[in-house]
């Protein structure tokens, strides 16, 4: 009875978001996986149009609708642009946590998220065990970009070119990384979040060594949980629930006026999923998460905004062309596109070159990019041509996904040039 209850509950909320559309199709002229597919059933309001008739139709066809509300980015780029503030994020991921309760998960997906993702150290521990025979599998793609390719595993990342694992994850080195700044004004939580952490951990010791300069003292836990975000993208409200509360437990009593994290998806998690999933669950700690959604800021915001801090006048190394690529989930989701391009506009050896288009959306969207690989990669293609428009000899962003895609994408095209997070590029003239 409980269940049917949560279930009227979260179809109700639906109902009601759905009924700002005017069906004025402002979203098929931005949405980034219409303008590949050219089928009405990928653009938002096609969705909504299913959605309408939710009850009826995941009972008729459940398969369908499951398949047809995968088939998007959850980029925002159509909530961004949308007239009436049609919240198609919230509406499309309530809506597959309602089917994924009905027809269940995967046996795959369970062992993903519910036997690994939901445990941490033992998520940990897999993930550490993996990098060690990672070389079996894998091989060199483009050296000059770092990357490696595997047929091996194909048939599962199909012909992508990708970063492997770290050899050493950041939280296998953070003991070396506590603060030093015990006079420090301001007391920060670091937040890395799972890429940074397992594949990119040079960007967390960057905003770590950052923090420190400009006389900030980093908390950095023993171990976080995932934000859930990926287990929520499938609809599995349970897993994404249990990551929540064990992120809160580990947040409560920090101390932290601000919770920071380098990765776009993680801060718009934290700020904007949390509490309305936090709402729409009914959970008692609804109060807690609103208060560290306002404490959350991405790094490249808290530098500019509150520490106001800066380069030296004479920075070190070479000049360089450097292009800045929006992730969607900081500029569309946060209104976060000034802070990074004022931090790259402060560095004196570098030339912030604008590329068009620079906060289209790239393709990735977690998920979708393993589920609708063609697609994924026929959007990023488009960056990939703007990217190399601008001669620039460095990619810069504020996401590690993103940053992901545009590997994957120019490694592709046989480009050498090296996509870095904003914050390695501060560190690197600080």
């Amino acid at each position: 009875m409980k269940d049917l209850e949560k279930l009227s509950s979260m179809l109700a909320e639906i109902d009601d978001l759905l009924s700002n559309c005017m069906k004025c199709g402002m979203c098929q002229a931005v949405c980034p996986v219409f303008a590949e597919t050219q089928k009405e059933s990928d653009v938002t309001r096609g969705k909504i149009y299913m959605l309408e008739g939710l009850a009826k139709n995941m009972i008729a066809d459940t398969k369908g609708v499951k398949q047809r509300l995968e088939k998007c980015l959850l980029c925002g780029t159509c909530s961004a642009n949308c007239p009436s503030g049609v919240s198609a994020v919230e509406i499309f991921i309530l809506a597959r946590s309602i089917l994924t309760d009905f027809i269940g998960l995967s046996a795959a997906k369970k062992a993903i998220f519910r036997g690994m993702l939901s445990h941490p150290k033992l998520f940990d521990a897999l993930l550490g065990l993996s990098k060690k025979f990672q070389g079996v599998f894998i091989k060199p793609a483009n050296p000059e970009m770092g990357t490696y390719c595997s047929a091996a595993l194909s048939s599962f990342i199909g012909e992508r070119h990708f970063v492997p694992l770290a050899k050493q994850s950041f939280y296998a080195k953070q003991k070396k990384l506590q603060s030093t700044s015990k006079d420090s004004e301001l007391k920060v939580l670091f937040f890395p979040g799972c890429v940074v952490d397992k594949i990119y951990p040079n960007i967390a010791e960057s905003a770590v060594a950052v923090l420190e300069k400009n006389n900030t003292s980093v908390s950095i836990p023993e171990i976080q949980a995932c934000c859930g975000i990926p287990a929520l993208a499938s609809g599995d409200a349970r897993s994404f629930e249990t990551l929540l509360k064990q992120n809160l437990e580990m947040f409560r009593n920090s101390g932290a006026e601000y919770i920071l994290t380098p990765c776009a998806t993680c801060t718009s998690t934290i700020k904007k999923v949390w509490p309305m999933m936090a709402k729409n669950l009914k959970l008692d700690c609804l109060e807690q998460v609103e208060q560290i959604a306002e404490k959350s800021k991405d790094i490249s915001e808290f530098l500019v905004d509150i520490l106001r801090a800066t380069p030296p006048a004479l920075s070190n190394g070479k000049g360089s062309r450097v292009t800045y690529h929006d992730p969607c989930h900081l500029g569309k989701s946060l209104g976060v596109n000034r802070q990074p391009r004022e931090l790259l506009n402060a560095m004196a050896n570098v030339e912030l070159v604008e590329m068009q288009n620079a906060d289209a959306c790239c393709g990735n969207g977690g998920s979708f990019n393993l589920q609708h690989y063609q697609t994924s990669t026929a959007i990023g293609n488009r960056k990939c041509e703007n990217i190399k428009a601008t001669g620039a000899d460095v990619v810069a962003t504020s996401c590690p996904a993103c940053m992901m895609q545009l590997t994957d994408v120019l490694s592709k095209d046989n480009q050498a040039i090296p996509v870095k997070h904003v914050i390695e590029l501060f560190y690197e003239v600080s």
